[in-house]
Formats: structure tokens, C-alpha cells, sequence
């Protein structure tokens, strides 16, 4: 199953006591569901404990006569999509008005009258993600979307969430394929979202996947220095082991200074060696620069370019 999946599912057993909480997680639930009108309220989702969570707050309130069918998706397989309907229009219209909607409004509106305090937010944001959100797998990219079919719906929402003073959220807006969308992308902002409509263990997911790709980011990093740091003075040791070579076929080591003879000597056995290990097998040890130097001027006196590490 999806992340999306697991969050809604831990979505759907935040169980209350409260009738005003029930009431606004049930009213984001129909708001933003597939159909909500005063001849029609139906449901859409893939989640059976989304579809189940609709059906009880649905029968805890209204009592109304229900339909429930699930369907195999095509080309999706063991998916299946739970259509809950209520069927009777009369019933419909009752609910349609207990939220406050009126058949005649020219729009579709959130009411805000049903969700009046910080608790029924909470609720009515849990039950409009259960009906129409969706959350990314956050070990591939930072993503939290409601989906809403009308414009007027978006913007209440996109208002709605922003005035939320614990999670300082600032949602964005887009239209796709003929819908109108709310989205996150900040990962601290999904995750307080998350915690705020009651997904704490999906906003822990989100920030151990985030921490688990800062330390693999910067081991890869590391690595990637100490890769250039090998790479280079594999390159420098190649100069210094061609120059000690030349002046070996031509004039000999030995007729080197002393001090040159000596870390010819110690390069072309230690070739994988740094310039700071070198240094410290002498004796007496000296210096990285020290050793730095005393190869600049064998190379010098090969005729070979210069390349220090």
C-alpha cells in the first residue's frame, strides 16, 4: 500500500467523543467528496477504512439509507475504489441543509459556522484529506495535496489552512486537468499539518525519511571529497614517481642530494602514500610542505611539470 494509504488509514481511527468534531470531520469529509449536493452525496475513495470512518460518522449523525460497492480499478491491480452513496434525495437534502447549504447558492461555499473552533479545524481537515488528499512517499519527494472541484472551494481552503497559528503554513494553488489543487511542499509544514489533523506517525515517517536523507546526502558528499582527494594525489604521485624515474635512468638517485635521495627513495616504495604520511616516515619526520618541497625540486631538476597535493 501507498504512504498516502497508511496516513489516511491512521486518519480515519482518530475516534471523539465530541458531537461538533464528528460533525466537521463528517462535513470535510462530504464537502470535498466526489458529489455534494442536495440531490446527491457520494463518496469516492480507495481507502476501505476511509470508506468505513464516512460511513460510521454518516450513520452516527444522519441515520440515512447507504449504498456501498467496491470495484476492482482497471489496469490497477488488488485496488479497489469504494463508491459510497447516500440514495435517497430526500435525505440528501436533509443533510445538504443541516450543514448549513442551500439548493439556490450560486456556489459551493465552506461553511465556517460548522467548524468554530481549533478541535472542529482539525477534525474538518482530517475528513476533507481523508476525502480528496493525497501525501507522498517522503523518500522520494516532499508532496501533500487536496484536490477540489470547484475554485471558490480551493480558496476557502487554501484561506482556511493558513490561518492555522500552530503550523504556519503557506499552501499553494494550481489548477489540473480541470480540478482546483492546495499543496505543500515545505517538509516541516507537511509534517505539522500532518500532526496537526491527527497523523502523528505518518509526519514521524516523514521526518525520519528527511534526517536518513541529510546523512546519506552528506556521506555522499564525503565520500565524493575523499574520492578527489585520492584522485589527486594519485595524480601528483604519478609526476613525482615519473621524474624519480627519469632521473634514475639518467644520472642515478645517487648523485642526488641527501635529503632528494632520501624521499626519491621513500616515494617509489610508498607510492599510494600522502604527502603528510611520507613526512612521518622519516627520521626525523618533517612537515606535508616539507615533503612538498623536496619533491617540487626533484621534479624540477626532471624537467617534469609540477603539480604539488
Amino acid at each position: 500500500m501507498s504512504f498516502a494509504h497508511d496516513v489516511k488509514k491512521e486518519l480515519s481511527k482518530n475516534n471523539t467523543e465530541a458531537y461538533s468534531q464528528d460533525f466537521a470531520e463528517l462535513y470535510g469529509m462530504m464537502l470535498f467528496s466526489r458529489r455534494f449536493s442536495h440531490s446527491e452525496i457520494k463518496l469516492k475513495t480507495e481507502s476501505i477504512s476511509v470508506a468505513e470512518r464516512y460511513i460510521t460518522l454518516a450513520n452516527k449523525l444522519f441515520t440515512p439509507v447507504i449504498e456501498k460497492q467496491s470495484v476492482l480499478k482497471p489496469n490497477r491491480d488488488f485496488i479497489n475504489l469504494h463508491t459510497v452513496s447516500l440514495i435517497l434525495p430526500d435525505e440528501c437534502e436533509r443533510i445538504y441543509s443541516a450543514f448549513g447549504h442551500i439548493s439556490t447558492s450560486p456556489s459551493l461555499r465552506i461553511n465556517r459556522a460548522n467548524i468554530d473552533d481549533d478541535m472542529c479545524v482539525s477534525a474538518f481537515l482530517r475528513g476533507a484529506f481523508m476525502s480528496c488528499g493525497s501525501v507522498n512517499d517522503p523518500q522520494k519527494n516532499y508532496h501533500l495535496e487536496f484536490c477540489a472541484a470547484y475554485k471558490n472551494l480551493c480558496t476557502d481552503l487554501c484561506t482556511l489552512l493558513s490561518e492555522i497559528e500552530e503550523c504556519n503554513l503557506t499552501p499553494k494553488t494550481i489548477l489540473r486537468s480541470g480540478s482546483y489543487v492546495v499543496y505543500l511542499k515545505d517538509s516541516e509544514q507537511i509534517t505539522d499539518l500532518l500532526t496537526y489533523m491527527g497523523a502523528p506517525s505518518g509526519a514521524m515517517d516523514i521526518m525520519n525519511a528527511k534526517a536518513y536523507k541529510q546523512m546519506r546526502n552528506m556521506a555522499n558528499r564525503r565520500t565524493n571529497s575523499d574520492l578527489a582527494n585520492i584522485a589527486k594525489t594519485a595524480t601528483a604521485a604519478a609526476k613525482q614517481l615519473s621524474a624519480i624515474e627519469k632521473l634514475e635512468a639518467t644520472v642515478g638517485l645517487s648523485s642526488l642530494p641527501a635529503q632528494l635521495y632520501e624521499i626519491a627513495v621513500l616515494r617509489k616504495d610508498n607510492p599510494e602514500l600522502s604527502l603528510r604520511d611520507l613526512g612521518a616516515l622519516l627520521d626525523p619526520p618533517i612537515s606535508r610542505s616539507g615533503v612538498n618541497h623536496r619533491l617540487m625540486k626533484i621534479m624540477e631538476l626532471a624537467g617534469v611539470d609540477k603539480d604539488s597535493e
